[in-house]
């Protein structure tokens, strides 16, 4: 394997094989993090619903039922974009609620059609039930996609703020709103009355997915390269002393 001509093809095979390596290691990763997250799904989502506000450290309760009064502030909603109901593309509607503390906690009240709602002044037709108890499950603050690493755009020069968002960013979206905001948000629970905003929650599918499949799947190739290279070395000298031996009979 290290004789001259095999250096580089040696080389060669000994990074694609840390590569295939690594790669089984990644996907070990990605079933352990999607173990922890099945476990911290079922763990909050039978438990009764909490009462906002609360002391407890709502960021690392993600999933959890909540229950929550207060009266909406239709004014400093915002939309996040790229939201899918029935196939059909548009928007979700994030409000604040002020609680009667004076806490006030984002609420994604549901989706409405990207048709008629291209600015926020078609919003209002949505502003019903100011005052509101409202079901659903905490959310944690996003700011970015998971694999392309897209955030929202920054404010141009003299802009206040965005009525679109990509994520619901609270840290960010919390520069132009006139309240203190709560760490998290709360996704609404389904209203079977379909009226819109209509409220979606997502799904979730408690499986560890192909993560064990594909890290076996990169673990045989890096086994392939390392075991099957040093025999095709060998094949393709005894292939060579071969032919060397029938040069030196035929002279």
């Amino acid at each position: 394997m290290f004789a001259r001509k095999w250096i580089l093809p040696t080389i060669l095979v000994l990074l694609a094989a840390a590569i295939c390596v690594r790669l089984g290691i990644w996907q070990l990763d990605r079933l352990a993090q999607r173990q922890a997250f099945n476990v911290h799904y079922a763990s909050m989502i039978d438990l009764e619903p909490l009462e906002l506000p609360s002391s407890e450290n709502l960021i690392e309760m993600e999933y959890r039922p909540v229950l929550v009064s207060g009266t909406y502030d239709f004014s400093q909603q915002v939309a996040i974009r790229n939201q899918y109901y029935l196939d059909q593309y548009g928007y979700h509607l994030l409000t604040p609620l002020v609680l009667s503390t004076g806490k006030v906690v984002l609420v994604d009240r549901g989706w409405i059609p990207s048709e008629g709602n291209s600015t926020r002044s078609g919003w209002d037709r949505y502003d019903k039930g100011a005052h509101s108890t409202v079901n659903g499950i905490i959310r944690i603050s996003r700011e970015r996609a998971d694999f392309t690493g897209n955030t929202d755009p920054e404010l141009s020069p003299g802009q206040e703020g965005l009525d679109f968002w990509l994520f619901p960013n609270i840290k960010r979206i919390q520069e132009q709103v006139n309240y203190e905001l709560l760490p998290v948000y709360i996704q609404a629970d389904p209203d079977p009355t379909e009226e819109l905003p209509i409220p979606v929650q997502p799904q979730v599918e408690i499986t560890e997915g192909p993560h064990l499949g594909y890290a076996l799947q990169w673990f045989t190739f890096a086994g392939i390269l390392l075991i099957g290279f040093p025999f095709y070395i060998r094949n393709q000298s005894r292939i060579s002393h071969e032919e060397d031996h029938s040069t030196v009979e035929e002279k």
